[in-house]
């Protein structure tokens, strides 16, 4: 819930919200494109942030909305929370390493025609985000989310040259 929490924070930090108007600002983000949120739990991550402090509503039930502010516990925790994720470096859980694990029980035709449907899906996936380049701000998200673009698509072309190149090794009986 880290990430979560420090988006939840960060959208609070200039002024009061209730769930849904936070959830509006991460997709506008794009947030569901690069940070795994589930935006169910947003609104649990509110109430529990509430409970520990970071939060405090300041108008219940108008709506029945509640609107939450950070409190300096909650900035304290944010900038806390910001620095750290700049400096740890975590493994990105892919379920496809999984699969790769087990790549000996696929045929080698079954292997080539998931190699090149993944190889189609990320092609797809690479020229969507960079078509999203610059199509944020117009919606008020800040110029430097595109960033969060294109690391992601660096993060793609990376696995696409790697499944191009399994597919040569593929055809060559080198793997598996």
């Amino acid at each position: 819930m880290s990430s979560t929490r420090v988006l939840i924070l960060g959208c609070l930090l200039d002024q009061p919200r209730n769930g849904y108007q936070v959830r509006r600002q991460l997709e506008v983000m794009g947030a569901e494109q690069w940070a795994n949120v589930a935006f169910g739990s947003i609104y649990h991550g509110l109430g529990k942030m509430a409970e520990e402090g970071l939060l405090e509503v300041v108008e219940s039930g108008k709506g029945g909305k509640t609107l939450y502010e950070i409190t300096e516990a909650g900035r304290l925790e944010f900038r806390r929370l910001l620095l750290q994720n700049w400096y740890d470096v975590k493994p990105i859980v892919d379920p496809f390493q999984v699969a790769l694990t087990f790549m000996d029980r696929l045929t080698k035709q079954e292997i080539l025609d998931s190699l090149h449907g993944r190889i189609r899906q990320l092609k797809m996936s690479i020229e969507a985000l960079e078509s999203a380049f610059g199509v944020k701000q117009r919606y008020g998200a800040p110029r430097h989310v595109d960033e969060n673009l294109r690391l992601t698509t660096d993060m793609l072309a990376a696995q696409l040259a790697w499944a191009e190149k399994a597919v040569i090794r593929v055809e060559a009986d080198e793997l598996p």
